[in-house]
């Protein structure tokens, strides 16, 4: 007797492994429509791009300007007791007088000894000179410039005395002395004479 049996199944029978599904096939279609395709998709990631790179730094403004500024704290340091100003230094300047010169001292003639008369004559002469010089009792010739004589004291004197006559120019001076007492006389130019005397009193001394 047949029966019907049911057709054996199409898919690998048992133990047997399928073979690998097929890969899905790319959709062909014309270049143009797939160019139409990717340029409005790149222009929409530019502009979410763009979006968020300006909301990003628009974030970071935002935030950078909730910070609040930082404190500057400045610490001084407390300084020593300030030093005195020093004391201005004064110049003073001294001008230095000159120093007076000090008169030559004149020369002094040496005293004459108490028991004798000096005499002298002195200057220029230069065309001579007469001398003469003594006393009421004596009448000595001079000569030479200058001149200096002596003669002994006498009690009985009357007088000394002494003369210079010039024989043209010249110009002269002469002197007698007689126990500390001094004449003097001048004579200058021609055949002037210079004379000095001293007389004795009636009652001592010269005069």
């Amino acid at each position: 007797m047949s029966h019907n049996q049911p057709p054996p199944p199409s898919g690998p029978s048992w133990g047997q492994i399928p073979p690998p599904p097929m890969p899905p096939q790319p959709t062909t279609g014309p270049k143009w429509a797939r160019k139409r395709i990717a340029i409005p998709a790149a222009l929409f990631i530019l502009f979410v791009g763009v979006g968020i790179g300006s909301s990003g730094d628009d974030q970071q403004t935002t935030a950078a300007s909730s910070k609040p500024a930082p404190r500057v704290t400045v610490t001084e340091t407390a300084q020593g007791k300030a030093k005195p100003a020093p004391a201005p230094t004064v110049t003073v300047t001294k001008t230095a007088k000159p120093a007076t010169p000090k008169p030559k001292p004149k020369k002094t003639e040496p005293a004459a000894p108490a028991d004798k008369a000096v005499f002298k004559v002195w200057g220029s002469a230069p065309s001579g000179v007469d001398i003469t010089y003594g006393s009421d009792t004596d009448n000595l010739q001079g000569r030479g410039l200058p001149m200096t004589k002596t003669l002994p004291l006498k009690d009985d004197t009357m007088y000394y005395n002494v003369t210079a006559q010039l024989q043209g120019g010249g110009d002269v001076h002469c002197s007698v002395t007689v126990d500390g007492k001094t004449k003097t006389g001048h004579a200058v130019g021609g055949y002037n004479i210079c004379s000095a005397q001293l007389s004795g009193g009636l009652f001592g001394g010269w005069s």
